[in-house]
């Protein structure tokens, strides 16, 4: 199901109509077509609240990844996310406060859409269980369809266009933190960037790599992209990936050298950040480089952490 939701094409590509409004067009009798503006759906500045309207399991085990799908206001508005930004969502699940309310809990995610798909957008969200809840993955999971969720955005990361400044372009994630390096990849596929892409996305098992069809397509397709899969431990005989954790020999033999024109993009669980590249800062900001990154001779102008 989750190939097809999403089988028409990249994730969300480069749009401003989040700032100026997307256009809807409608032909008169005399076949004119006159631009109608649609406000965006999102804004930067409020909080909004988007309706639930499909839920489906994309990954299973102890902590499943899950699509959740949100209609936007209008059926023919456009997200209108520039890659690679992020989405923020509130609930008020948070420590009780004198007056018996409960705090906001704030967490950032990525959706995944079609660059021309209007009328909703996903998200996929690993829901957290084990060791503990994740307080907001558990939240948006508890929803029932037709519920509400409050959004914020689009939050910019790194631009696509200082992406590009670099001839080659490496992606290390784990797990859900495909998302934003997935985003990246599609886009700059699909504007036939002249940048070599080179991907290790690490997993738990095989059954938890998600849009793993999506990737394979990618590679067959283009050949500036290559991706290479490793899991912790490989459940069939006849894995082609790697098994164990990302070592600095898996580093430099599938990612670009800490060189001139070299740019690392990472996102993935606290423990792979800490061991790769450090983690970003309280604030968010991206802190020192650390970890294997470091030690390899790269600096902290050729990573980003997502």
């Amino acid at each position: 199901m989750f190939s097809r939701l999403l089988s028409r094409g990249s994730l969300l590509a480069v749009g401003t109509a989040a700032a100026a409004g997307a256009a809807a067009y409608a032909w008169t009798p005399l076949g004119v077509a006159e631009a109608k503006a649609v406000a965006p759906a999102l804004s930067p500045e409020e909080w909004r609240p988007f309706k639930l309207v499909h839920k489906e399991a994309l990954t299973h085990g102890a902590n499943p990844t899950v699509l959740f799908r949100f209609a936007l206001p209008d059926a023919g508005q456009e997200v209108g996310l520039p890659v690679a930004s992020c989405l923020l969502t509130r609930a008020p699940i948070g420590s009780e406060k004198p007056d018996g309310s409960r705090a906001w809990v704030i967490r950032p995610y990525t959706p995944i859409s079609h660059p021309d798909e209007k009328g909703h957008f996903d998200l996929a969200i690993k829901v957290y269980h084990q060791p503990a809840p994740g307080k907001m993955s558990s939240h948006i999971d508890h929803l029932k369809v037709g519920g509400s969720l409050d959004l914020k955005g689009p939050l910019p990361k790194m631009s696509l266009a200082d992406i590009a400044k670099h001839k080659r372009v490496g992606m290390l994630a784990g797990g859900s933190g495909l998302t934003p390096c997935l985003q990246v990849a599609e886009e700059a596929l699909r504007q036939k960037l002249p940048i070599e892409l080179s991907f290790i996305f690490a997993n738990v098992s095989e059954r938890d790599i998600i849009a793993k069809d999506r990737l394979d397509a990618l590679a067959k397709q283009h050949p500036n992209f290559k991706v290479h899969y490793i899991v912790d431990k490989a459940e069939s005989t006849n894995w082609k990936g790697s098994t164990g954790y990302i070592t600095k020999e898996l580093l430099k033999e599938q990612m670009p050298p800490p060189a001139e024109g070299s740019l690392i993009l990472v996102c993935g669980p606290p423990p792979m950040m800490k061991a790769i590249s450090g983690d970003k800062l309280p604030d968010k900001s991206q802190g020192l480089l650390s970890g294997m990154l470091k030690d390899m001779g790269y600096t902290e102008s050729m990573v980003y952490k997502f």
